[in-house]
This record gives C-alpha cells, structure tokens and sequence, in this order.
C-alpha cells in the first residue's frame, strides 16, 4: 500500500512538472515582466528614508533630504522625474545613499534629477554671476563611504550643489556641496550616457573606488572653480567620450591625495574626450584649463580633442604627478588666441607643470616651440607660438563656435545648446586617434549593476565617432 501510494505520488509530481513546463512554454513566461520590488508611491513628498523602486513615468517630489541606509537599495526607473523643492526654497535638500542606488534611464526615456521652475540661461555670454546654473538649487546625490555601488545611466542631473544639510553631513564627514559625490574606496561608481548640468564647484567628485565614466556630457559647471571629474584617493577606472563645456577650471583632474593604505594609486586612463573652453572661471593663476595629472596620480591621456581651452594637458610639479607611470600624447590642440597657444605646452612660470611636449599631439610642439625650449626653465619655458598656428587644426565639427563667434570672449562658451561636436566626414580628427592601448576595465559590465558597454579607445579624435560609437548625446 506504501509503495503504491509513493508511486502515484510521484507521477503526479511529474505531471504537475509536465503541466508547469507546457504552461511556460504556451505563454513565454520568461519574458514576463517581473512586479518591481517595493514600489514607492508618488503620491506624498518624499523625506527620510527611502528604499525600494520608483516606477517608470512618473514623477517624485523630495520635501526634506532623502537617504538609503546601508543594505537597502534605491532603483529609479526610466523616465522617472525627480524634483529636489525642499520644504522652502532657502532649504536646499539632497539623497545621501549608504547603500545602493540604481538610475537606470534609457536613450528614449532618460531619468530627469532636478530642481523644478528653473529658466536655464544659455544664452552665449550670460553673466555667470547671475546664472542659476552655477548658484546650486538643491544639494546632490551623495555617497558615503559605505555606498557599495552607484550606477547612473541615461540620466539628468542639474542644477545640483547647494549647501550640504546637516544630516548629510555624516555621509561625507564634511560639507562638501557637489551634485555627485562618491567616496567608498572599495566601492564601484559607474555614470554613463548622461548630462550633468550646473554646479557651484565640481559637478562630480569622488574620493577613491573603480569607476566607469563613458559617454556623458559636463555643461557650464562650478561658478570660480570646479572640473568635469575631481577624482582623489586611489581613484581607478575610465573616463572617455566625455563632452565637457565651460568647466570653470578643468575637464578631468587626478590626484592621490589622501589615498587610504592598502588601496591602490590614484590611476584613470582619459580617451577620446572633447573638452571645449575651459578654464576661465579659475582666477587662480596658472590653474585650469583642459586636463590635470597631479600629486602622485598616474595613468593616461589620448586622443582627446582640446579646443580654446586655457591650458593644455597640465602635469603638476608641486606635489608632483606620478610621472613614472603616466602616458600621453595624440591629443589634438586648436586654438583662436595667441593666449591659448602659448598655453598648449603650459609655461612656467605663469603654470607651474612640468608637463613634457609630445610629437605626437597636433599641432606637433616642434612648429612652434623655440628650439632651445626646456620644460619648467623659468626663462625659456615662456614661448610665444607664430601667428600662423591661429586656426590651423580646425577639428571641424558639424555645428560648433570653431571659430569662435566674433564679439564672445573666450568664457562667453559654456553651453551646448544648439551645438553639435560631431565630426565632419572631412574632419582631419577621423583615423587620427591612437589604438594601441585597452580601458582599464576595472568594473563589471552588466546592465543593472555595472557598464553597460565599455567602448574601447577609439580611432577618431574627441569623443564623437564616425562610426556611430562614443557620446551619443
């Protein structure tokens, strides 16, 4: 009797496995949509703490700051709106993420971070010092040094570097006033394929961790100081096919400083990345410009496409840069001043870097650098390039202020708006880019939790391919 009833036991087990695999198999269920986890109403404003997913569409008004606590996790779907107001306009409030945060927006339907009611001024030439923009209206998405994996794709961030609450506070151990802000240095920060729009220092700063920083576009951001990347403390990773516009000091910058023991050296490899009238917003002397290497950071810089930029590549003396392990060269030089060229090599004194010229870059340093030329001679280092080398190297973009638009200055260009920084099919910048070296490729690719795509170097100069690859934007 035992046996009988286990035997109908088990085919009926076997045809209920028989039933549920025809079920699955007539209706796709693997292609069903799995119900998101913990769904968040948009129905209240939101503060305190948050966790769980904000659906696809709809839009979130944040009243007071908002956190995610360690182990929980924050997942914003595309098309999603998130309005940073405050409980008053004088009582900027930000996200501060202990834990995970995941802003998966999409191409057609992009996450949108922001302070609502605001008239961006992008006109060419609005006074900076009235320009909301650059005055912070809302605080930003900080990461603490507990965060174990930032991801931001598709997605927009403006108007975002307001003074830091002080609940936020112990998340960064300071004030830190940036509209991103990473600094787990076990931690991973992936930001892809989006704008980040308006700061009153630097959009995006973080203190160590591997990072992906592919395809993104840095408009008219820090009002006197601020880079499209301040990256510290043992910073690894990728920053390529960037567009970075109107910084007020650099596009990228890299430092060591502060980096904690048993973590590595600060090292970023910087390709193919279109960095447009920076530096003019820095009234430090000899500061900013396009790119910096400094105290003790290494890694590399190809291919990018630097256009009227204050400075060239600057490879800092004082601290000194890791200069054993750093690589350069094919960078691509264009300029509409004779202040700009005299600046493509940075000059001691007026910078004190001691970056070295390249044969490689264009123009190539031999046609305008004096002969006997000496990196950091505090007499022969100041050059004055010929006139001839004003608007030669013309990268050709499809729409773009090469040649600057007469009666601007140099500052006056910080914004995109109707620009497009594609190549040209007559660019000279197509197939001169340099192939022969790889991404660090420190993070995993993953479309949820990681890279989506990490595009290796690419064969065009700047950050717009002609084969359809780079910055989307």
């Amino acid at each position: 009797m035992k046996k009988n009833t286990l035997f109908l036991g088990i085919l009926a087990a076997v045809a209920l496995l028989s039933s549920c695999k025809k079920q699955a198999d007539d209706k796709d269920l693997w292609k069903a949509v799995v119900a998101p986890a913990s769904p968040i109403s948009d129905a209240a404003c939101l503060t305190g703490t948050v966790k769980g997913t904000m659906l696809a569409g709809k839009t979130y008004t944040v009243c007071g700051d908002i956190f995610v606590n360690t182990g929980d996790t924050l997942i914003v779907q595309e098309g999603v709106t998130i309005n940073f107001t405050g409980s008053s306009p004088t009582v900027p409030v930000g996200l501060g993420v202990k834990g995970t945060l995941l802003c998966l927006g999409t191409k057609e339907h992009p996450i949108m971070i922001t302070y609502p009611g605001v008239t961006k001024t992008d006109q060419l030439g609005s006074d900076p010092n009235t320009d909301p923009a650059l005055k912070g209206k809302w605080t930003g998405i900080i990461g603490a040094t507990t965060c174990p994996l930032m991801v931001i794709k598709w997605t927009h961030v403006e108007f975002g570097g307001a003074t830091i609450s002080s609940a936020m506070k112990s998340f960064t151990g300071g004030s830190s006033p940036y509209p991103l802000y990473f600094a787990n240095p076990a931690g991973i920060f992936v930001l892809e394929d989006s704008w980040v729009y308006g700061s009153v220092d630097d959009p995006w700063r973080i203190n160590g961790g591997k990072i992906h920083v592919m395809r993104n576009t840095f408009e008219k951001c820090g009002y006197t100081g601020g880079e499209a990347m301040n990256a510290k403390a043992g910073t690894i990773g990728d920053f390529a096919y960037n567009l970075c516009i109107g910084m007020a000091t650099n596009g990228p910058k890299l430092s060591n400083i502060n980096v904690l023991p048993g973590y590595p050296s600060s090292n970023v490899r910087i390709y193919n990345n279109t960095i447009i009238n920076c530096g003019y917003r820095r009234a430090a002397a000899g500061r900013g410009g396009s790119i910096n290497f400094e105290e003790g950071a290494s890694g590399m810089a190809y291919n990018n496409l630097i256009v009227n930029c204050k400075f060239g590549l600057r490879v800092v003396q004082t601290p000194i840069a890791d200069t054993a392990n750093l690589r350069y060269g094919y960078n691509w030089y264009y300029a509409d001043s004779l202040s700009v060229a005299n600046q493509f090599i940075p000059s001691y004194p007026v910078s004190t870097a001691i970056s070295q010229p390249q044969e490689t870059d264009i123009p190539k340093p031999s046609t305008y650098l004096p002969a006997n030329w000496k990196v950091g001679d505090q007499i022969l280092s100041v050059y004055t390039a010929p006139a001839s080398i004003l608007g030669i190297n013309n990268p050709q973009f499809v729409n773009g202020p090469v040649p600057m638009p007469v009666g601007l200055k140099l500052a006056d260009i910080s914004v995109v708006g109707s620009y497009n920084f594609a190549l040209k099919p007559t660019s000279p910048c197509i197939n001169a880019g340099y192939t022969g070296f790889s991404p660090r490729a420190d993070v995993p690719v993953s479309l949820k939790y990681g890279a989506t795509e990490i595009t290796p170097p690419g064969k065009d100069i700047g950050a717009y391919q002609n084969n359809g690859l780079g910055n989307q934007h």
